[in-house]
């Protein structure tokens, strides 16, 4: 197991729509490493049959949230994993502050901590706007924005070729509640990673292509050599 001090694991920050989907796989193709999700993570380990999936898929099929000392737990045995031999990109984790604490102490007991906190700063209208435009394909759930990301004919996906719909909770009143759910404790992580010097805030309000140089900028150089050396 490769210890993680070694690694560059990186966490991504920003609010529902704040481009974290479309930006991940960019800085983990960058760095030579996977991105972590926490839903795809959960449902992987919920469906393993060890006595940690078991414990998992309790709480999932009771709508209960899965504390933050397993949830840590959880990403840590991902990271011991071959391909993230080199690190990961954290995608939807830590959500809390508390959690962002029990990551760190999760990873302290390796000699690991976080390289670096990438916050996609985006203001809560522009937010609310980006899901008024947002259409999913209905074969493979692909993501595009009538305004800053269209298909290349209307209502097609240019992947698949299925139908773009929208979905009914991207109304205004739906995103703006659950703007409020979780906003105050991306707050929380955010403040956080600021008071352990780690945090790089990077406009989302650019076009993409900016955003991703705002955050390769904000990562510094890939490290040499193949995934896993």
């Amino acid at each position: 197991m490769t210890p993680v001090g070694s690694m560059r694991v990186v966490v991504l920050l920003g609010a529902p729509g704040a481009g974290k989907g479309t930006q991940a796989p960019i800085l983990a193709e960058h760095l030579g490493v996977p991105v972590l999700a926490s839903g795809e993570l959960l449902r992987r380990v919920a469906a393993g049959g060890s006595p940690l999936g078991a414990e998992v898929a309790s709480y999932m099929q009771a709508g209960q949230l899965v504390p933050d000392g397993t949830m840590a737990e959880i990403f840590l045995q991902r990271l011991g994993e071959p391909d993230a031999a080199r690190g990961a990109i954290l995608d939807g984790f830590p959500r809390t502050g508390a959690q962002a604490r029990a990551l760190d102490d999760a990873l302290a007991t390796r000699g690991g901590s976080i390289e670096a906190a990438l916050y996609i700063e985006v203001p809560e209208d522009e937010l609310v706007g980006r899901f008024a435009d947002r259409r999913i394909c209905k074969a493979a759930g692909h993501v595009y924005n009538l305004n800053s990301n269209p298909p290349q004919a209307p209502g097609v996906c240019d992947i698949d070729g299925s139908e773009l719909v929208r979905r009914p909770d991207d109304d205004e009143a739906t995103v703006r509640a659950r703007m409020r759910e979780q906003l105050a404790p991306l707050a929380e992580v955010t403040a956080y990673y600021r008071d352990h010097d780690v945090l790089s805030i990077v406009d989302g309000t650019r076009p993409i292509e900016d955003v991703t140089a705002g955050l390769l900028d904000a990562l510094g150089p890939a490290s040499p050599g193949p995934a896993g050396a």
